[in-house]
């Protein structure tokens, strides 16, 4: 597939840098940016409300026992879980080129890493004062790794970011029947090596982060550094080839939907198929409890992530090139925002979940209550994105941002 023209205008007519004009900006990439910074919420939710040792337990909160949390639990699961982290992870390879442009360019390219570099500081700042769970600071050094590979072409960012992040798939995938299929002492054994996830240590957790300050912010500190030091650097092969597919998958004109119709057909079929076995063994899953009827298989289909977020990604680019892109406009907004409206998640649940000054939530939700505030955030930044968007050129955060990258003041009002 040939590498189409690039949508886009990085320099002012006065020969310096200036961010893209909102004219020149394209709208399937901030669509799909709209789609992956909702969708991540839903994933991203558990980890507000309850301590990281919930999450290492990798089952439900203590007390989800209802039908609906069950119902809840299956659909952040099969939809959500590791499909949107994925998404975002290929766009940032599309944004790293998007700026730097060529490894040639030593003026665009000194600008990324300033963008890179303050992005870091911003995730740090993010996930030691606000939210342990933070990814900013993971996509800045992923991102200084993949800025080398910027300049290469589609086919080869293709068959390398493609090839690695499929040997990973199945390597998840075989790891999750193994465990599912593991000898009990054996499976006795791994589950002693993690974190501790007791229900006393998840009550300990609960109450210091509802404790107030400054013993929820030592709590989320701990949290903090036991995710930069187990999780952040053994997602660094994975992150990486996923920015590298997404970057070949832009520069062979997937993603902005000039690839043949065919190959949108098989990504289809193939991530239809796997996310239709995921919700048929993930649902039987859910509903069996501690127990595993489908021996592995729904972990296994599970592996396969990327196959589903092609799937979205896909049927999204199709109903823009079939003239259906009124159907999905509002995303667009969001997707330009996608800073800020990430950001802004993290305000508002922490608001909500922990912040002396909020409800203190905490360690309350469970998976039907949790969804609930998910939708109420949903539809708040699908409603003020293009509020904001109609007196502004880009989001508060995006403004603070770029203004730090390229130092000096851009401008913000249209």
């Amino acid at each position: 597939m040939a590498m189409p023209a690039l949508d886009i205008q990085p320099a002012a007519a006065t020969g310096g840098l200036a961010p893209t004009a909102t004219a020149d900006r394209i709208f399937q990439l901030d669509m799909l940016r709209g789609w992956a910074v909702l969708g991540i919420l839903a994933v991203n939710v558990l980890s507000f409300a309850w301590p990281f040792q919930v999450l290492a337990s990798e089952a439900p909160p203590p007390g989800s026992t209802s039908h609906a949390d069950m119902v809840g639990t299956w659909v952040a699961e099969v939809f959500f879980h590791d499909k949107f982290r994925t998404l975002f992870s290929m766009l940032f390879g599309v944004s790293i080129f998007l700026v730097g442009g060529e490894k040639t360019d030593d003026r665009r390219g000194g600008l990324l890493w300033r963008r890179l570099l303050w992005l870091g500081l911003f995730g740090v700042l993010h996930g030691m004062l606000l939210w342990y769970g933070d990814i900013l600071l993971h996509y800045a050094y992923c991102g200084l790794i993949m800025m080398t590979m910027r300049s290469w072409s589609a086919r080869r960012l293709l068959w390398i970011g493609g090839a690695v992040t499929v040997l990973w798939a199945v390597v998840a995938a075989l790891a999750a029947w193994g465990m599912a299929n593991m000898p009990p002492e054996v499976a006795v054994q791994m589950e002693a090596g993690r974190p501790p996830s007791t229900p006393e240590a998840i009550a300990e957790a609960v109450a210091a982060y509802r404790a107030g300050f400054p013993a929820g912010l030592i709590e989320n500190l701990k949290h903090w550094g036991m995710f930069q030091l187990m999780a952040s650097p053994i997602l660094i092969p994975v992150t990486v080839p996923l920015m590298m597919l997404g970057l070949g998958l832009f520069k062979s004109g997937y993603l902005s939907g000039r690839a043949p119709l065919w190959v949108y057909g098989l990504v289809l079929v193939i991530g239809g198929a796997n996310l239709a076995a995921l919700a048929i063994w993930g649902w039987q899953d859910v509903m069996a409890g501690p127990a595993d009827p489908t021996k592995g298989l729904a972990g296994a289909a599970g592996g396969a992530a990327f196959l589903i977020t092609l799937f979205y990604a896909t049927v999204l680019i199709l109903l823009v090139r079939f003239g259906l892109k009124p159907l999905v406009a509002w995303l667009a907004p969001v997707g330009r925002m996608a800073f800020t409206n990430y950001l802004t998640q993290t305000l508002i649940m922490v608001t909500l979940y922990y912040a002396p000054f909020g409800p203190m939530w905490f360690g309350l939700h469970h998976p039907a209550e949790m969804w609930a505030v998910v939708v109420a955030v949903w539809v708040a930044q699908i409603v003020w994105s293009p509020l904001w968007l109609s007196a502004f050129t880009m989001g508060p955060f995006e403004w603070v941002w770029r203004c730090l990258s390229y130092g000096r003041w851009v401008p913000l009002r249209k």
